[in-house]
């Protein structure tokens, strides 16, 4: 019995490369680990070093991010490729693990669609044209799965492709996420320098130890499964986090009591993202 899982260590200050390196490590040693990182704090200290300044857009719901023109994007492709996935590839390597460094763009792992980005300033909204980033639609399994196995683990950078077949920097939950789903994964784990789930990130106090994602019933329809027809509402989206690692996917990803016996036939049947 192996446990199939997909952690996601966070970029921010404060996240400790070695004790995710550990983890990672003996988890691996006996199950299947995809590993995600993000780059924020890197692309940080690289940008200031280079001279490359940096903006933080609000977008018309009041959500704050980093602005990525595209000399932004090559700052943030040196901080995740060249030292994130460089340091936990390595720090896996002399713990034993056979790792894998990867970023969406290898092998159109990860394809993803161009946001169109808007922005409020002095209570005006913009469309930024300028910007490179996107969302996730859809993981290469096929790919994917050559590198995931007991004692091997591929080290995913938050980059993906877009249909145009560019660059964007996409969001590493929701990457881990995606994997998650595209691999039935047993497990997400989210690490990360906050106390856990927050309604609202200003406080932590609304900390959540649950979210459920809410449904439309009025919408719910069958779908087929190897199991059967079964029927299934069409999630809205999460009102507590725009990073909910249950309301990212496709699916809920649901804690098993037990690991699930693995099948030593192919996993052509399994869901794909």
């Amino acid at each position: 019995m192996t446990l199939r899982a997909v952690v996601k260590a966070g970029g921010s200050v404060g996240v400790d490369r070695d004790a995710v390196a550990t983890l990672v490590a003996e988890v691996a040693r006996l199950d299947e680990i995809v590993l995600v990182h993000g780059a924020s704090a890197e692309t940080d200290r690289i940008a200031a070093a280079l001279g490359v300044p940096q903006e933080t857009i609000t977008s018309p719901s009041g959500h704050s991010s980093r602005r990525t023109d595209r000399r932004t994007l090559e700052v943030f492709a040196m901080a995740a490729l060249g030292v994130e996935n460089f340091l936990y590839v390595e720090k896996l390597q002399q713990r034993g693990i056979d790792a894998v460094g990867l970023s969406g763009i290898s092998g159109r792992l990860l394809v993803a669609k161009r946001k169109d980005v808007r922005s409020v300033k002095d209570g005006k909204t913009f469309l930024l044209r300028d910007d490179y980033t996107g969302t996730v639609e859809a993981v290469n399994l096929p790919l994917l799965t050559q590198f995931i196995g007991p004692g091997r683990v591929p080290v995913v950078a938050p980059l993906a492709l877009s249909t145009e077949n560019e660059a964007l920097n996409v969001d590493g939950d929701r990457v881990a996420a995606r994997i998650a789903v595209a691999i039935d994964a047993d497990a997400l784990l989210i690490l990360t320098n906050v106390p856990g789930l927050l309604r609202d990130p200003r406080y932590p106090s609304s900390l959540r130890s649950r979210c459920r994602p809410r449904t439309r019933r009025s919408t719910s329809t069958a779908t087929a499964s190897p199991r059967g027809s079964r029927s299934r509402s069409t999630p809205t989206r999460c009102s507590y986090s725009r990073t909910c690692p249950v309301c990212c996917g496709i699916r809920t990803i649901r804690r098993r009591s037990s690991p699930r016996r693995r099948s030593t036939r192919p996993r052509s049947s399994r869901r794909a993202a």
